[in-house]
């Protein structure tokens, strides 16, 4: 496959961005993305350019991390998948492919598609744990929870943290990320007792961290690559009302 790439360049957060092009040649449709983008960097290397910062870890579709805005979709054109499960078969010989960072006040650039989500981190960091010293492994049928909410909380947890929900919405929300972690939670007699802390104390630090308010477009769980469905954004806003109530 013989490709265009249109890549988003940025030196740093404060720098002004601007996109490049680059082309690629003989590339095989059974590479992944991030191998795609490998071989970009080699060529840029060889011929001493500055290559592409991207971020990437497992490659497996598990951490999250690799965050790409991919012809005006967050992971690219398939569904349920993050970018670094992106295969160019998806693309046809001589398309031209925009590639952009996450465009969110939450996740400022640190250089070119690499973007800062430690936004996430704190927001996890101000209740999505419970604080309970529980010793040594616990029996798995130690605490007894209907089959229905155990399926619900694992479907909550599977979130991944990528950021493609926030990527997504018109707002930049992070409703669903915060809801699957508040969700889970909730739906388990562990995290019962901090339950209203717990809501109250992530949806401020969302709002301080500069995501915007969900509108229920349901963008961000077309896009969830863990299929998160926006029914936990629901049980997130009653969590965070019967809170207020409570307090």
């Amino acid at each position: 496959m013989d490709l265009t790439l249109k890549i988003w360049r940025q030196d740093n957060r404060k720098a002004k961005g601007r996109f490049e092009i680059y082309t690629l040649k003989n590339i095989s449709p059974d590479s992944s993305f991030l191998e795609m983008l490998d071989v970009l960097n080699e060529q840029l290397v060889s011929g001493g350019q500055e290559p592409v910062v991207f971020d990437h870890d497992c490659r497996e579709g598990i951490c999250g991390t690799c965050s790409l805005y991919i012809n005006g979709r967050a992971h690219g054109p398939d569904d349920d998948i993050t970018t670094c499960q992106l295969h160019m078969r998806k693309f046809r010989d001589g398309d031209t492919i925009v590639i952009e960072p996450w465009r969110a006040g939450g996740f400022p650039v640190i250089k070119d598609l690499m973007v800062d989500r430690t936004a996430f981190d704190q927001i996890l960091q101000a209740g999505g744990f419970i604080s309970v010293n529980t010793g040594s492994a616990r029996d798995g049928n130690g605490i007894l929870i209907p089959k229905h909410k155990a399926d619900e909380a694992m479907d909550a947890a599977a979130c991944i943290g990528c950021g493609a929900c926030v990527a997504t919405c018109k707002n930049s929300s992070a409703m669903l990320f915060v809801a699957g972690k508040v969700s889970h939670l909730a739906l388990l007699p562990q995290g019962r007792p901090e339950a209203v802390r717990r809501a109250k104390a992530m949806v401020a630090k969302m709002d301080e961290l500069g995501f915007g308010a969900c509108t229920n477009t349901g963008a961000c769980e077309v896009e969830c690559p863990k299929g998160v469905s926006i029914e936990h954004i629901a049980r997130l806003n009653r969590e965070f009302l019967l809170a207020n109530l409570k307090s």
